[in-house]
């Protein structure tokens, strides 16, 4: 029961068993949760939002981590967990509004790119922490980096 779970959760609900890019299909899917929790709740909600994915997270990595190499292609909260980073420092203009849509296509361009090329402090994570909790980590980095990215465009537009 314990491992059906964890590979729930780990693979969120099934999305990274998705055939092709698994990782971009699992990001893409987390807006079923982002969306509605940034218009309702904003960065609180954001927040908290991103915590217990990281904690449950963390608890199914662990576990699913037993049954297969580091991280599988499968794996895909950690792709939940760095989008939902992605809209914290943006989160003022997708609460209670639309009309920063265009904040979602850009910021889930920005996380692909960073979650895909693995600059810098990323990468290094990627490769280095070989457990649950690096899994999910160099997602954290990538989700700030775009975040950074998010806010810059805010502040020049």
């Amino acid at each position: 029961m314990i491992k059906k779970i964890s590979f729930a959760i780990a693979t969120l609900f099934g999305a990274g068993f998705f055939p092709v890019s698994a990782g971009t299909f699992g990001s893409f899917a987390s807006f079923v949760f982002i969306v509605p929790i940034a218009y309702f709740y904003g960065f609180s909600g954001l927040l908290i939002f991103s915590v217990i994915s990281f904690i449950l997270g963390l608890l199914a990595v662990r576990k699913v981590l037993h049954y297969t190499e580091h991280d599988p292609s499968f794996i895909v909260i950690d792709e939940t967990i760095g989008q939902t980073v992605t809209f914290f420092l943006v989160s003022n203009l997708l609460k209670g509004s639309f009309s920063g849509w265009y904040f979602y296509i850009l910021g889930f361009a920005f996380f692909r790119f960073f979650d895909i090329t693995k600059p810098s402090i990323i990468g290094w994570v990627d490769r280095k922490i070989e457990n649950a909790f690096g899994v999910i980590c160099d997602d954290i980095l990538a989700g700030i980096t775009s975040s950074l990215c998010l806010y810059l465009i805010q502040l020049i537009f």
